[in-house]
């Protein structure tokens, strides 16, 4: 008899594990539908050719590079607001020309242009607070092919392999145009090419399309050895590919939202924002076009907003708009 009731509980405890595998596991996975485009037919009184580069969200509002002008749409909608032509300050109007890139943080409007210029508006009135560079490029900026703004810095993306780190406080409706960085990095290779780049956890993260790599800078370290790198600029720790050349990055709530072109063909990847920190390169959304049509073209930004996704499509010359939609698959176990 002793012997027996080990048995039984034995045999109980195998039997809660079958009960246990019998049950469904559930799987959650992501896809992306189309949802609207905007193009220069959605801009009123629009005669030039779309030419959207870097793109921005905030305050439900989607900011468009678009050559010389900065377009601004409903991001709910997709209403267009408003085209800002020119820089104004006072007497001071300043045409904008050559376009590269845009970012919006704390009530400011950031945008950069390749005649080495950084332009800064209010967010609300669109009034000019002041301009970085005076357009000649031997000065201030090589031109400017990115800017990304957040955490009290300023990330400036130069001709080359430059990116110049300024603080907000520096930029003042009195400031002088000539501002001295703070600190400079290195993207290892560069040319010619508008750049994308984010602030996630600490980190300033810029998709180094020459470079074929993610390209990690962490913020604590830029600040502890500012002054040594005007000297030596900062080399960035890189999540490493062999054939992919990264894009456009953002983050999101959830995801790092990416471009990468492999050969010809182009992605959007979505990855887990924690692990892509933890230079994890498995994508949770992999796809080259939408259910097998509308094969997406060279995508030089990205931007979300709740499940809405923005592309700046530039050799399509439009703006895709990407519903994330989610499905739960359950899987039996036998």
């Amino acid at each position: 008899m002793k012997h027996i009731l080990p048995l039984i509980l034995l045999l109980c405890f195998f039997s809660n594990c079958s009960k246990d595998e019998l049950e469904s596991k559930n799987y959650e996975y992501y896809y992306p539908t189309d949802e609207a485009t905007l193009t220069a037919q959605n801009i009123p009184g629009s005669t030039e050719a779309f030419d959207p580069k870097g793109i921005a969200v905030s305050n439900e509002k989607l900011y468009v590079v678009n050559g010389n002008v900065l377009e601004i749409f409903n991001a709910v909608t997709f209403a267009h607001i408003k085209t800002i032509k020119e820089y104004t300050k006072g007497t001071t109007t300043i045409p904008l020309t050559s376009l590269t890139s845009v970012a919006v943080d704390k009530g400011r409007i950031y945008l950069g242009s390749t005649e080495s210029r950084l332009f800064v508006f209010d967010e609300v009135t669109n009034a000019g607070i002041s301009t970085v560079g005076n357009g000649q490029w031997w000065q201030t900026f090589v031109h400017v092919f990115g800017v990304v703004v957040k955490d009290g810095l300023v990330f400036v993306k130069e001709k080359e392999k430059s990116i110049k780190v300024f603080e907000t406080a520096q930029i003042t409706e009195t400031s002088n145009w000539n501002l001295e960085p703070i600190a400079k990095l290195n993207t290892l290779n560069g040319y010619t090419e508008v750049y994308s780049m984010d602030v996630y956890d600490g980190n300033l993260v810029v998709a180094g399309r020459d470079a074929k790599s993610y390209l990690y800078y962490n913020i604590a370290n830029i600040k502890a050895n500012a002054a040594k790198s005007l000297t030596t600029p900062i080399e960035p720790e890189k999540m490493q590919f062999l054939d992919v050349k990264p894009i456009s990055v953002s983050f999101s709530s959830d995801w790092a939202v990416t471009s990468e072109n492999v050969g010809n063909v182009s992605y959007l990847r979505l990855y887990p924002k924690e692990d892509f920190m933890k230079k994890n390169a498995k994508a949770v959304v992999n796809a080259s076009d939408i259910l097998g049509q509308n094969a997406f073209g060279t995508i030089v930004g990205t931007a979300q907003l709740n499940d809405l996704i923005f592309l700046s499509e530039n050799t399509n010359k439009k703006i895709r708009i990407i519903k994330l939609n989610k499905a739960s698959i359950a899987e039996q176990n036998n």
